[in-house]
């Protein structure tokens, strides 16, 4: 039996403490070849959220592919000790990278070799090093959608020096947070409606409208598929203008990067 659907609280579309609309994004920027020595690398900032996302190109892949002809994309994640309200010690103190740690660095790392193609980068390595400088909720997301703008600009320099003879990244690539917050469905959460969510999810997805991951939990109740359903569709047009961002960005760089799109919504 599906459980019954938690219905909006009165008021449902009343501003949120940031004076944001329940369907609106964060303030969302872009900017471009942030370090100058990395092979691609963008700054995304949404709202107090900032992540740096810096791509290197490396001559070789990991040995489990190595004479298979074809590359490999992974992905670095790690957090500042003043990202957030108080010192988190740097990981390495401990000796080893924590669980989510592991586990949002493979989420960035399969998110964008689902738009990559494999074969047309050769026998080479990017890997992708997400670095959060400020943490205020959706840092996951964030990364990926910084992740996917650094690996277009080395994947550009990469046709440049005439490494490859294709662009090999096939589509764009972003994430957002949704979420019920006291039977709200929100988009885009900042941590302190993170922390009071009734069930917290992201969303990963290409410019064209295709589901790459999808993280839910109910965090204090089961959910009903109307509410699944729901705010699938908010994160659905929320990662569509946050694609349009990552394009118009781009699209500075190169007119190249005029053939991703996204269809309105």
């Amino acid at each position: 039996m599906t459980a019954k659907p938690k219905t909006a609280a009165p008021g449902a579309d009343a501003p949120r403490a940031d004076k944001r609309r329940t369907t609106e994004l964060r303030p969302l920027r872009i900017t471009l070849d942030y370090i100058d020595f990395a092979d691609g690398s963008a700054l995304v900032e949404c709202g107090r959220t900032r992540v740096l996302a810096a791509a290197t190109i490396e001559e070789r892949v990991p040995p489990f592919l190595r004479g298979c002809g074809r590359g490999w994309v992974t992905a670095e994640y790690a957090m500042l000790p003043r990202a957030t309200a108080e010192r988190t010690p740097r990981e390495r103190t401990a000796g080893r990278i924590s669980g989510r740690t592991q586990e949002i660095q493979r989420l960035v790392g399969r998110a964008l070799r689902a738009v990559t193609d494999l074969e047309a980068l050769g026998e080479r390595q990017i890997i992708i090093d997400c670095d959060v400088i400020q943490a205020d909720g959706g840092t996951r997301t964030a990364s990926v959608t910084a992740g996917c703008v650094a690996l277009g600009l080395a994947l550009k320099k990469m046709m440049d020096q005439g490494l490859v003879g294709q662009m090999p990244l096939r589509h764009l690539v972003a994430g957002v947070s949704v979420g019920l917050v006291r039977g709200r469905p929100l988009l885009d959460l900042d941590y302190s409606e993170d922390c009071q969510a009734d069930l917290d999810m992201n969303v990963i997805e290409t410019d064209r409208g295709e589901l790459v991951e999808v993280q839910a939990g109910a965090e204090k109740g089961p959910f009903g598929r109307r509410d699944l359903t729901g705010l699938l569709k908010m994160a659905d047009k929320g990662i569509a203008r946050i694609i349009q961002a990552q394009k118009r960005a781009l699209k500075e760089k190169s007119i190249l990067f005029m053939a991703y799109g996204y269809k309105d919504k």
